[in-house]
C-alpha cells in the first residue's frame, strides 16, 4: 500500500475545503505507515514515543485510560462533610433521649383553687389593712398583690361599698 504524506499546512487546508475525497480524509486522520519499520512517520522521529497500532487504517485509535485523581477535601470541606452530619445526628439523639427521659407530669384533677372570702369595703378600709386582717401570717405585700389579681384591680385605692374577694389560704 502506497500513501502520500501531506504536510500539516496542506492537511488543514484540505480539511477546510468543501470537497473531500476519501484518500485526503484518510491521510488527515491516520499517519502514513512506513513499509520498513511498521511505525508511523510522525513517531519515527521521537525515540521514546510508543509504537503505533497496526491493523486496519480505518480503525480509530483507542483513548488512553485516564486514572482519576483521589478526592482531596479542604479543611472546610471536611467540616461540612463530616461535622455537620455529626452535629445533626447528635441533636436528633438528644431530642430522642429527652423525649424518653422527661418526667411525666400528672395532674391532680383540676386547676388550683384558691379559697376566698367576699368582703364589702367599708369607709377607711385599705388593701394593707384587709391583707393584715385576713392573712396575718403572710407578708401583707404578697396578699395585696393576690387581692388585686383576684379582683382585677389596677389601682390600690378602694371604693366604699365595693365587693372584694380576699384569699384566706394559699
Amino acid at each position: 500500500m502506497t500513501t502520500q504524506t501531506v504536510p500539516p499546512a496542506q492537511k488543514a487546508s484540505s480539511l477546510d475545503s468543501s470537497t473531500l475525497d476519501s484518500s485526503t480524509l484518510l491521510q488527515a486522520r491516520v499517519p502514513a505507515q512506513s513499509a520498513v519499520h511498521g511505525a508511523t512517520q510522525d513517531t519515527a522521529s521521537a525515540p521514546n514515543a510508543p509504537a503505533a497500532r497496526t491493523g486496519s487504517p480505518l480503525q480509530a485509535e483507542s483513548p488512553v485510560p485516564v486514572k482519576p485523581q483521589a478526592l482531596r477535601l479542604t479543611r472546610r470541606g471536611r467540616l461540612v462533610f463530616i461535622g455537620v452530619p455529626l452535629m445533626l445526628a447528635a441533636a436528633a439523639a438528644l431530642t430522642v433521649l429527652g423525649f424518653f427521659t422527661a418526667p411525666a407530669m400528672a395532674s391532680n384533677g383540676g386547676p388550683e383553687v384558691t379559697q376566698t372570702v367576699q368582703v364589702s369595703v367599708a369607709a377607711g378600709d385599705s388593701l394593707w389593712g384587709l391583707a393584715h386582717e385576713f392573712a396575718p401570717d403572710r407578708d401583707p405585700r404578697d396578699v395585696m398583690d393576690d387581692i388585686m389579681e383576684l379582683n382585677n384591680l389596677t389601682d390600690p385605692r378602694l371604693a366604699v361599698g365595693a365587693q372584694l374577694y380576699i384569699p384566706i389560704e394559699r
